[in-house]
């Protein structure tokens, strides 16, 4: 009988993703499939809006002839202002969510696809059992309660499926879409609003030839990262954007699994930055181009009022070096090919040049915008209130034997080290080495072939302190530095072949598991992923 209780118990541990080490720790971290965590509304919590979100198997019109079969997250509200979902029915996005800092949400998760799956609120600061971890997967036919207060200030997040060595095919097939945040500070500014504040999110995929998604990768896709040979913004190919004499606010979010995007306007006219990752800057920033990695955000002001009518302007991605990693994934010229516009079958490169989206001037206003000169207030971070100042915590990442590893660890839902285990409400100093103190680091085992990482931690934003590269004439990262942008709060930062970026991460206000992983998608679910314990 006592053999019994144990191995019941071992079975329950590894249910809950939770060593008996880290169990012993931090007692309460059992998941949905043990203690049905999530499973049930709260009494206790008094929710400002209630929101119903839907997985479904749905059919969308992308192209002429065959609908595409898609995973579609449908949206409702079901207490509260009807403004907060606004649902695309004719794409596979999942719907845009906007609140206000200080609202209280309850978001029931209702799962009806083949599959077990989360969602994961990308950049918001959450308990962590409202995170969207893998452990808290649902089967089809399962609800998942969220209850979460808003704590982050104004900016532009999103959400995603987060399901454990699925995230990247979950994600592909449609679940994810914006979550915007506004704050009295923000909305004090009068900055474009409407249909003026535009979010466009930018992603590649591949088609049949009867427009369905195609998403067979090999092993080699896998290591390299999936890249299509069609892009499309807001789940549109070869997406136009009207616009008026006048100033936009466009937030852009990179949705791709993998590629990374050189952004420039062809004409040359540089960009003005107003909000990273985390929101607002302090004030805007120029720059010639805006490099930006998976699942990274920036918020671009862009002024049309000396513009003639039927003017056109494309976005494109310019041309740049992927630091060695050569051809990565795109697969050869299935169905409906013609990569972003021209390129026809062949492989997708990993930094070649090509349009994103265009913009047409169609109308003409009688309005002045001015840009301010100040946009908010962002208090630094100091290097003295760390918990570790002389001590960063250095996680390496390394491709090797087919694996993509974190501190040379792949990732387990019950294995967290010594390493891994944070105080709650302490400001730690972490850094992520890409190969700067030499041996592998960003080499892979496929003859040497070095590749960037987009690294994201869940919970609070962190802000970046300092960027070292072991040679600044290296190709990848000379390439597309000038478009990097350190400034304010971020959740995702790229990490280029030997280079080192240090960060300051806070661990406020709550306890247990937080994610940090590569947000190259194929690498995550390839293991690049580990648990931090905050306790």
């Amino acid at each position: 009988m006592k053999n019994n209780v144990d191995i019941q118990r071992r079975k329950l541990l590894k249910l809950a993703g939770v060593s008996a080490a880290a169990l012993a720790i931090f007692p309460s971290l059992l998941n949905a499939k043990t203690m049905r965590v999530g499973s049930h509304a709260s009494p206790d919590f008094n929710p400002d809006i209630e929101i119903s979100l839907t997985g479904e198997v749905k059919e969308v019109s992308l192209f002429q002839g065959a609908e595409t079969r898609v995973w579609k997250v449908i949206g409702k509200v079901l207490k509260g202002d009807k403004s907060a979902i606004s649902n695309d029915e004719d794409s596979y996005l999942a719907p845009t969510i906007r609140l206000h800092k200080g609202q209280k949400v309850r978001i029931y998760l209702n799962n009806k696809l083949p599959s077990a799956t989360i969602l994961h609120w990308h950049g918001l600061h959450v308990p962590a059992k409202m995170d969207g971890n893998p452990m808290y997967a649902i089967d089809e036919g399962e609800r998942f309660v969220y209850e979460f207060e808003i704590l982050n200030r104004a900016g532009t997040y999103w959400y995603h499926a987060h399901t454990h060595s699925l995230t990247a095919r979950h994600v592909y097939s449609g679940l994810a879409g914006f979550f915007i945040v506004s704050d009295d500070e923000e909305q004090a500014l009068k900055l474009p609003s409407g249909e003026f504040d535009v979010p466009l999110v930018i992603q590649d995929r591949n088609f049949d030839q009867n427009n369905q998604l195609n998403y067979n990768v090999g092993m080699m896709q896998r290591m390299h990262g999936f890249l299509g040979e069609q892009i499309l913004v807001n789940g549109t190919p070869e997406f136009e954007l009207p616009v008026a004499t006048c100033a936009y606010r466009m937030r852009l979010l990179n949705g791709s699994n993998s590629r990374i995007y050189k952004l420039a306007w062809d004409d040359g006219t540089p960009l003005k930055v107003i909000a990273t990752d985390g929101g607002l800057l302090e004030q805007a920033e120029t720059l010639p181009y805006l490099t930006l990695a998976p699942a990274e955000r920036r918020e671009i002001w862009v002024d049309f009022s000396d513009k003639e009518i039927g003017t056109e302007l494309t976005l494109r991605s310019l041309a740049f070096s992927s630091g060695g990693m050569g051809m990565m994934g795109g697969g050869r010229g299935r169905g409906r090919g013609g990569m972003m516009g021209g390129m026809g079958g062949g492989q997708a490169h990993a930094g070649e040049d090509f349009p994103v989206f265009k913009v047409r001037v169609s109308k003409k206003v009688s309005r002045h915008d001015v840009l301010p000169k100040r946009l908010s207030t962002i208090t630094p971070l100091r290097l003295a209130d760390a918990d570790n100042p002389n001590s960063p915590r250095r996680i390496t990442l390394s491709m090797r034997h087919m694996s993509a590893l974190l501190n040379g660890r792949s990732y387990k839902m019950n294995d967290i080290r010594e390493d891994e285990i944070i105080p709650v409400n302490t400001l730690q100093v972490m850094e992520f080495d890409n190969g700067f103190h030499g041996g592998m680091g960003g080499m892979g085992g496929m003859g040497g072939m070095a590749m960037p990482h987009p690294m994201h931690l869940h919970g609070e934003q962190f802000q970046v302190i300092k960027r070292e590269v072991r040679n600044e004439s290296e190709k990848g990262y000379a390439s597309v530095s000038k478009g990097f942008l350190d400034k304010g709060w971020k959740d995702t930062v790229l990490v280029m072949p030997g280079e080192k970026v240090t960060i300051l991460k806070p661990f406020n206000d709550f306890t247990g598991l937080f994610m940090y992983h590569c947000h190259n998608l194929e690498h995550e679910d390839m293991g690049m992923m580990r648990d931090l314990l905050v306790k």
